[in-house]
């Protein structure tokens, strides 16, 4: 059975750093580009970052700030949050591809399989 779990999500203080994890069961993760998603209240569900075959994408308002990365011997993707803002308080998502082109990772029809989320909340 296919599957993903994020974990990790909690509550930091603005400026700090967090780690999130996505562990896969049912396929190899070198054979998948795996993307994570955030959806805040209220709004859309939008783009944060895509690993695959080395390539790594981040969203402009993420840039700089997070680093997505790759355990293949853990089947695990990670995206490690630094300089937090209250903006960045949301539902975070990560989602298996499904053959896409490296421009459009960011859409989330592109995503076949998706993890139930964990929430991270930035507030002082």
């Amino acid at each position: 059975e296919v599957r993903l779990q994020a974990f990790g999500g909690g509550m930091v203080q603005p400026g700090g750093f967090w780690r999130l994890s996505c562990a896969a069961f049912g396929f190899a993760l070198d054979d998948y580009g795996i993307g994570w998603f955030r959806q805040a209240p209220g709004k859309e569900r939008e783009e944060v970052s895509y690993i695959n075959v080395g390539r790594k994408f981040y969203a402009n308002s993420v840039k700089g700030r997070f680093t997505i990365s790759r355990d293949n011997a853990k089947n695990t993707v990670y995206l490690q949050m630094t300089s937090l803002k209250p903006e960045d308080r949301a539902v975070y998502y990560c989602a298996r591809a499904a053959r896409l082109i490296f421009s459009e990772w960011g859409v989330p029809s592109n995503y076949g399989y998706w993890g139930q989320g964990t929430q991270v909340t930035v507030s002082s």
